[in-house]
């Protein structure tokens, strides 16, 4: 690419802000050129806005320090500045969809960590491995916003990272039903131990929304495109319950799974290790060289030894087994600010700028 695109990031204050520019110092594609949060943030630089809120484990980056936050509510303002944003704004749901598809209308496309345009018919949630394929729905959600250049894209629930890429690489067994119980990290609430002592030592047997989230988002990734909207798939069937535990970084999942057609263990893994998508054959950035790794060791994946494989954007299987009341079970493992959240985002919008959707204004 010859020159980078500019891009702004709306929420930049927040903790997937923050990890949006940590992730994207360097960027060989992207330069960070706008930071956009609330009213009260804007006018201050970002080192300012931000303060002692920092809390990535790297340093803030230099390039960030002295642009100065401007309101994202000023939207035809930050719009002027940028070829396209990426949005973590804290806004109530309603208020995200409204300002998500104003930016749109300024011919400013959006890429978005938020939940509120999930279940837009026409906006592609995509884990790019996956259902690349789905961003063909574009054209049609761009004739609703009236729109020639501008749209949004989402990224999933973190919650799923660990299991879902599972069901796609074992498509032809005809995954049927799932039992998954996630254990999920504090950052997924956006905080640290420092915010949250009273989760040290604790679990938490409830995280509002997220077991519907957990339940439904992996069937509209396995959906198809038709007549202009993403229709979901209709199986697998899933159950879960989510638990938020205490760890930092790393959502874990416990999934028992029943197919239509019953493969070996050894199929199984050979279709994990081997599966890829657009962003590897495209060769994309931030892709991990391989998606999917799976350990044979019995105390594997674990945290602290396996969630930042491949940068954070890759995914660990292990204890893959078969059970007494299932045809299989396995532990799934997977970063939930970086894949999760951010880097999953950032991997979004590198597979359309390599499909042509995102480009210079």
């Amino acid at each position: 690419m010859d020159q980078k695109l500019r891009v702004g990031i709306l929420g930049a204050t927040g903790m997937v802000g923050q990890r949006f520019i940590s992730l994207l110092e360097n960027h060989p594609w992207f330069e960070v050129v706008t930071v956009a949060a609330s009213p009260r943030s804007a006018g201050k630089t970002y080192e300012e806005a931000v303060g002692g809120r920092w809390k990535m484990d790297t340093p803030m980056p230099e390039a960030v320090k002295n642009l100065v936050v401007l309101n994202v509510n000023d939207v035809e303002h930050v719009a002027s500045t940028v070829d396209f944003v990426f949005s973590a704004v804290d806004m109530s749901k309603d208020e995200i969809k409204a300002i998500e598809e104003e930016y749109a209308k300024t011919e400013t496309p959006v890429v978005s960590n938020n939940s509120a345009h999930r279940w837009t018919p026409d906006v592609p949630m995509v884990v790019p491995e996956i259902n690349a394929d789905h961003f063909d729905v574009i054209p049609d959600q761009k004739k609703r916003l009236g729109t020639t250049r501008g749209f949004i894209a989402v990224k999933p629930n973190c919650s799923i990272q660990s299991y879902a890429p599972c069901l796609a690489a074992w498509k032809e067994f005809g995954p049927k039903e799932l039992v998954v119980t996630t254990y999920q990290a504090i950052s997924g609430a956006g905080k640290t131990f420092k915010d949250w002592p009273e989760m040290v030592g604790n679990i938490i047997p409830f995280i509002g929304g997220e077991e519907e989230k957990s339940e439904q988002e992996p069937l509209r990734v396995l959906g198809k495109v038709a007549n202009g909207q993403i229709v979901k798939a209709e199986l697998p069937k899933i159950t879960c319950q989510c638990v938020r535990v205490p760890v930092l970084n790393g959502h874990t999942a416990a999934v028992f799974i029943n197919f239509e057609k019953k493969p070996t263990k050894e199929q199984l893994i050979e279709k994990l290790v081997n599966f890829k998508g657009f962003p590897q054959e495209a060769e994309l950035p931030s892709a991990p060289k391989q998606f999917i790794q799976y350990l044979e060791e019995d105390n594997r994946p674990q945290v602290t030894m396996d969630v930042d494989y491949e940068n954070g954007m890759g995914v660990s299987i292990g204890r893959l087994r078969e059970d007494s009341m299932y045809d299989f079970k396995f532990i799934g493992l997977s970063h939930n600010t970086v894949r999760g959240a951010a880097g999953g985002a950032v991997l979004c919008a590198e597979a359309l700028t390599a499909k042509g959707y995102i480009a210079k204004k």
